[in-house]
């Protein structure tokens, strides 16, 4: 099988043999692009794994997704791919089926596939943008269209998660980069210090908000910035004691994950497991 992790700034892939990933490849993502041209790199990106006679597809692409169609109705960091059929359109060319969810909803399946103890989990996925997938007793939950998770378009101080909780937050708060305040960061810089505690707490208030909505047991953070979490922990765990039911704040446990590559270890499980069904897409709206 072959899985694809599409991203806001890169587009990973790899064969999956027997629950290992062989033969990875990473593409920058060309987000500003015409809808064309994204598509002619992904189609070009799975081009090059011909050769492995792959039988499926897996992808976990950003933003709402029906997954019974494969259309992708909305990313906000792509913007110009709007309802695409996604899968129609690779299964016309390459002709093997074709398996599409929600990027996020990838990232916590690979998760829990790779370390099964928890049974109610949720992945927050922190990069250019923020995502966010649940595993509700031992099983993904996608809501209608995949839109189960997608905190970062919530209102939250007179903008959005997205804003304060992802990529976006750094630049407008120093015009640097995550990536450079991280390094500023390793060299105990006063004013990259203070950047990422202020990130960590309003991760924090979003991981409250998670706490009301879900109960996990854990949350598991992934994405380019989760790396500079010895940066922002105490914050974000500072907010968490705010929380006010303590039989749940006391025992969730907040960890990062141990690999880039758990939304392609989601997206191949899309393939083997059928993970989100009709029957799940059709689900009632929360």
């Amino acid at each position: 099988m072959l899985g694809m992790d599409i991203g806001g700034t890169k587009i990973a892939s790899a064969i999956g043999i027997n629950g290992e990933l062989y033969h990875q490849k990473k593409v920058p993502t060309p987000s500003e692009s015409s809808q064309e041209m994204v598509l002619q790199t992904i189609v070009e990106h799975i081009s090059g794994y011909l050769s492995y006679d792959f039988k499926e597809i897996g992808i976990g692409s950003p933003g709402l997704v029906d997954t019974a169609q494969g259309i992708i109705y909305h990313l906000a960091n792509i913007p110009s791919f709007k309802e695409v059929n996604l899968k129609s359109y690779l299964e016309n060319i390459f002709e093997v089926p074709v398996h599409i969810n929600n990027d996020a909803n990838c990232f916590v399946l690979g998760e829990h596939q790779l370390a099964q103890q928890y049974q109610h989990l949720v992945g927050i996925t922190l990069g250019t943008g923020i995502g966010a997938g649940i595993i509700a007793n031992g099983k993904l939950y996608g809501g209608h269209q995949c839109g189960a998770g997608e905190w970062g378009g919530a209102s939250y101080l007179n903008k959005t998660y997205e804003d304060y909780c992802s990529g976006k937050f750094f630049r407008k708060r120093s015009g640097l980069s995550s990536k450079e305040l991280f390094k500023l960061a390793q060299d105990d810089d006063p004013l990259a210090l203070a950047v990422f505690q202020e990130f960590g707490t309003h991760v924090g208030k979003l991981v409250n908000q998670i706490m009301f909505a879900y109960a996990p047991e854990a949350i598991v953070l992934g994405g380019s910035i989760s790396k500079a979490f010895p940066f922002f922990k105490d914050s974000l765990r500072q907010m968490i004691r705010t929380f006010p039911y303590k039989s749940i704040s006391n025992n969730l446990h907040v960890y990062v994950s141990t690999t880039e590559d758990a939304a392609i270890y989601g997206a191949i499980s899309l393939v083997e497991t059928r993970a989100l069904t009709d029957e799940t897409v059709s689900e009632k709206r929360i």
